[in-house]
């Protein structure tokens, strides 16, 4: 009797001590899983303010994203650079080139891979317009985007879809279809700055060839600021502010009178500038 009393009694300490020998392991190992979930994540409750009526972890809780207006001139005609979305959401409708931004990726370094990415043109330089944060703009959840915008001659570069878009073109700004998301309104206020600074700085002449006739920066300054201009006054006034240099030379093979060509001085440019001169048409 004492015998079999004795077994039952072992092996209910045998079972106790796997039970307590399980428990003991699991909570070791809850304790390096926190420990390695700490080592690799900042502690962002540290940072948490009783002010707060959401947990302080939710405000890290939404993507970024950045959208590329390209513009380009050609044909006498304003041109912005569009894909057709070959992903959801809005797949195959129009959009700006634009995607979301890596957590560990600068913004200014996410628009130039994106651009790249997407339409296979590299190197240039852009600026930043506006940020973009309604709650709502983008339907897989809480987005916000930074515009970028850049204005390039089209007979340098070749584009071409990549990645997820299944095509890119060219599109004249004033009949340009709408957009995805809101790029409507992302492209609205690139073409606004875009207008303003061309006003204030001579950044047109990068689209044409260095020898110009001045009917030819007059047709390129009104496909840039949608504007009309009596064409003696525009002459007038480019030629008034001495950033010109005529050329011993006039066009050839045209249809009409040939014209005399000019070329921009841009060390006279800098030397104005120097001294306070102000562009502005």
């Amino acid at each position: 009797m004492f015998e079999s009393l004795s077994g039952d009694i072992l092996i209910v300490l045998f079972t106790i001590s796997i039970i307590f020998l399980f428990l003991t392991c699991t909570y070791y190992v809850i304790l390096m899983i926190k420990s390695q979930s700490s080592a690799t994540q900042p502690n962002q409750s540290k940072f948490a303010v009783p002010y707060y009526e959401i947990s302080y972890e939710k405000f890290f809780q939404f993507g970024l994203s950045v959208d590329c207006v390209v513009f380009g001139y050609h044909d006498s005609k304003l041109k912005v650079l569009l894909i057709k979305r070959g992903a959801a959401p809005f797949m195959g409708d129009w959009a700006l080139p634009g995607d979301l931004v890596y957590p560990n990726e600068d913004i200014d370094v996410a628009a130039r891979r994106i651009l790249k990415d997407l339409t296979g043109i590299g190197n240039l330089f852009m600026e930043q317009t506006k940020v973009y944060g309604k709650v709502d703009r983008h339907p897989a959840g809480r987005v916000i985007t930074t515009g970028y915008y850049s204005l390039i001659d089209i007979a340098k570069h070749d584009p071409h879809a990549s990645a997820w878009a299944d095509g890119v073109y060219w599109m004249d700004v004033k009949e340009c279809p709408s957009l995805a998301f809101d790029h409507d309104e992302i492209l609205k206020d690139a073409l606004q700055l875009l207008q303003e600074r061309v006003r204030r700085k001579p950044v047109g002449f990068e689209l044409i060839p260095g020898k110009f006739a001045l009917g030819e920066l007059q047709m390129l300054y009104e496909a840039l600021l949608n504007e009309n201009y009596d064409k003696a006054n525009f002459r007038k006034r480019i030629l008034s502010m001495n950033l010109l240099v005529s050329l011993r030379e006039n066009q050839k093979d045209v249809a009409h009178r040939p014209a005399r060509l000019y070329a921009f001085d841009k060390k006279r440019y800098d030397e104005l500038i120097a001294k306070g001169f102000s562009f502005e048409l």
